[in-house]
C-alpha cells in the first residue's frame, strides 16, 4: 500500500523532472533559436543569441528531481515492511 509519503515523492520527484526537461523544452522551442545550451556567437566573438532558460536552471531541476528520489529509496530502505506486505507474499514451487 502506498501512503502520503509515497505519493508525494513521487509527484515532487516527476514533477521537477518533468518541468525541467519537458516543461522548459517547450519554452525554449518556443522562444526560437538558438536550440541549444551554448550561446551562439558571430565570426568575431560576439554573442549574437542566448537561450532563453539558462542551462543550470534546468539541470537543477533534473537534479533536485533525482535527489528526492533518492531521498526517497533510502527513506524506504531505512523504515521496516509492514506486516501486511509480509502476510501478502508467497512461495511457488519450481518443476
Amino acid at each position: 500500500m502506498t501512503t502520503i509519503i509515497d505519493k508525494a515523492a513521487m509527484a515532487l520527484s516527476g514533477g521537477l523532472m518533468l518541468l525541467g526537461i519537458v516543461g522548459l523544452g517547450i519554452v525554449e522551442m518556443l522562444a526560437g533559436a538558438p536550440f541549444g545550451a551554448a550561446p551562439v556567437t558571430n565570426e568575431a566573438g560576439e554573442i549574437v543569441a542566448t537561450p532563453m532558460v539558462d542551462p543550470t536552471i534546468r539541470t537543477g531541476l533534473v537534479i533536485a528531481g533525482l535527489v528526492v528520489l533518492g531521498l526517497y529509496a533510502a527513506y524506504r530502505i531505512a523504515t521496516p515492511a509492514d506486516e501486511t506486505d509480509v502476510a501478502n507474499r508467497h512461495e511457488t514451487m519450481a518443476d
